[in-house]
């Protein structure tokens, strides 16, 4: 019952565009510029690839810091979980990826009717659709961030990670990142020196975080390939 009802999610997301949030449509233009960029400019074979929202997109310096990995930034910003789903057989499969590091929900988290378990759903949709056609790949869950433009939903956010953390222990080959604790201060209040002007989006300090946090799980391209 448990897959028969995530495959009917999928199908349903495929076929409106969304199950609980806005139509991924709204992101046709930003997906359409992808294909552009890699109809003029061949993607590195098997890399490891980076997706979610504007948090990956605004990692300008992801590919030249991870350079001895060889990884490709594909994040959308704004998107939600359900677009990066929606998207997934244009932002991530064609990319044959070796390894997939995720991140989303942030954005999810500002829609009042959307609770913990509606994120822990929407991210169980993604990870099925991707395991659908990439069954073996590793792939690394980034926690969702504590931006200050939106710690009135620190509680869900919370809470959403500790539910998507206890998914992801029991299954193969994915492994979760806390990064959330990690941009708190002594006092559990965010930093405000890790992020940009909007207190949303992180500068290179808050970037720096997630490097130090993602880099020993990524894996490194083997001799030859």
């Amino acid at each position: 019952m448990k897959k028969y009802f995530v495959v009917v999610c999928v199908a349903l997301l495929n076929i409106t565009g969304s199950l609980f949030a806005q139509s991924p449509l709204r992101f046709a233009k930003d997906v359409n510029t992808i294909r552009e960029f890699d109809r003029m400019y061949a993607a590195p074979e098997h890399p490891i690839l980076f997706v979610g929202s504007s948090s990956i997109r605004k990692w300008d310096d992801l590919e030249r810091n991870f350079s001895r990995y060889v990884v490709l930034n594909r994040g959308i910003g704004g998107a939600e979980t359900n677009d990066i789903t929606y998207f997934a057989g244009d932002i991530i499969f064609p990319y044959q990826p070796r390894q997939i590091v995720i991140y989303v929900g942030e954005n999810d988290l500002t829609n009042e009717a959307a609770t913990a378990d509606t994120l822990l759903q929407r991210f169980k949709i993604l990870y099925t659709t991707i395991r659908s056609k990439l069954p073996e790949v590793p792939v690394v869950y980034i926690s969702m961030k504590p931006s200050p433009s939106r710690e009135k939903f620190f509680q869900k956010a919370k809470q959403s990670n500790a539910l998507i953390k206890d998914y992801i222990s029991r299954e193969k080959n994915i492994r979760y990142v806390d990064i959330f604790s990690l941009m708190l201060d002594k006092a559990g209040k965010p930093r405000r020196e890790l992020f940009v002007e909007d207190m949303l989006h992180m500068n290179k300090a808050g970037y720096a975080i997630w490097e130090k946090a993602v880099q020993p799980l990524l894996l490194k391209r083997q001799t030859g390939k």
